[in-house]
């Protein structure tokens, strides 16, 4: 019969004790010194533990309760751990429409240049955010060139209609895990859109508005190329958490992307830039996997953002089936084999964990309040 020698007395504050050895999710502090410890109960030989972070993605539960298990293992011998973990709100949503109340974090996916592939980029983050437990939205903010109805394969799609405390709300239309909301579900497909800035703008602002959002961990924003009236209007009507910019490497693309970061660091706005993403790093034919040809130019995005002093959260390469994927309204992560999938999978849990970095050691964001003189 085996035996455990207990080096410790089993109390809670021995617990409390034991679970320093537990890192943050967040950081390289604690659980117990993030404050994300909440409660613990003994009874006998049997410990409740009740947590709250911000990211309740499955992966990191799962890690957590490991961590938790085998730290109080080691310290008390055989015991019987219960860990409840709930997610802490990041308290930004009243700051907007009340239809925003439940959703915990805004990020805009902008690029100062058109046809670097953002809207790619969106679709395959919202999906892996999806894949990993998340509960995430998607507003296709590009008000004059929708192309998520396409890139999800609900062009045909309409929103529905309900009745919330006597007011109606638009619904979202939801796929593979994502809820979508697009102009693009209202206008012709073979038309051109041709809105002068306050029709834009009033059109976005329906999307946070009059569309009930429900409970989001992350409420992802495909912005229109550039700088402009809809940036503006964004981060006057909601708090945005913070900000991802995309660009391909060459320098034409670089010099607009060094103007969107600029813009979200103005002291107007002052968005975080969670960091930059590199697309069409490079080409691999199908037929040469192995072999890389740097088209565009090589790791332009990468001394961007080492001059910018943000991260470089993945580069992502020029590949037939990306594209394929995307136009066929199936975005190439959800095919899990193949290398294309697993960067995406990587630059979601990239932006997932930047985003904790961010609500961990700045304050909640607030709505931008711009004025004229």
């Amino acid at each position: 019969m085996t035996t455990f020698a207990f080096r410790m007395n089993l109390n809670k504050q021995s617990v409390a004790e034991a679970l320093k050895a537990v890192k943050s999710p967040a950081g390289n502090v604690s659980i117990t010194e993030s404050g994300e410890l909440k409660n613990i109960q003994v009874f006998g030989k049997e410990i409740d533990i009740d947590l709250e972070i911000k990211s309740p993605a499955l992966n990191i539960r799962k890690k957590l309760e490991g961590d938790i298990n085998a730290a109080l293992t080691e310290a008390f011998g055989v015991v019987k751990v219960r860990v409840n973990i709930a997610a802490k709100p990041v308290q930004s949503g009243p700051q907007g429409p009340p239809t925003l109340s439940k959703v915990k974090n805004i990020i805009a996916i902008a690029s100062g240049k058109g046809g670097v592939g953002k809207s790619t980029v969106t679709a395959n983050l919202a999906v892996g955010l999806a894949k990993q437990g998340f509960k995430v939205g998607l507003i296709d903010a590009d008000i004059y060139g929708p192309s998520m109805p396409l890139m999800f394969d609900i062009v045909s799609e309409k929103p529905k209609v309900t009745v919330i405390e006597g007011k109606q709300y638009m619904l979202p239309v939801e796929s593979y895990g994502v809820k979508v909301m697009s102009i693009g579900f209202f206008s012709d497909p073979t038309q051109a859109i041709v809105w002068r800035g306050p029709m834009a703008t009033k059109a976005l602002k329906q999307m946070f508005g009059d569309v009930w959002w429900d409970e989001l961990d992350y409420l992802l924003l495909d912005l229109p190329p550039g700088t402009g009236d809809v940036h503006l209007t964004i981060v006057q009507a909601v708090p945005v958490t913070g900000a991802v910019v995309v660009s391909t490497p060459q320098e034409v693309a670089l010099t607009d992307a060094r103007k969107g970061v600029a813009m979200f660091r103005l002291d107007s706005i002052n968005v975080p830039v969670l960091g930059l993403i590199e697309n069409m790093a490079w080409f691999t034919p199908a037929e040469l996997p192995e072999n890389k040809y740097y088209i565009f130019g090589k790791d332009g995005v990468k001394g961007l953002a080492e001059q910018m002093n943000v991260p470089l959260l993945g580069q992502i390469p020029l590949v037939q089936s990306i594209r394929e994927a995307g136009d066929a309204g199936r975005p190439a992560l959800l095919q899990d084999t193949t290398p294309s999938a697993q960067i995406f999978k990587h630059l979601a849990a990239a932006v997932d964990q930047e985003v904790q970095k961010r609500n961990t050691t700045q304050e909640a964001t607030k709505r931008v309040e711009i004025t004229t003189r």
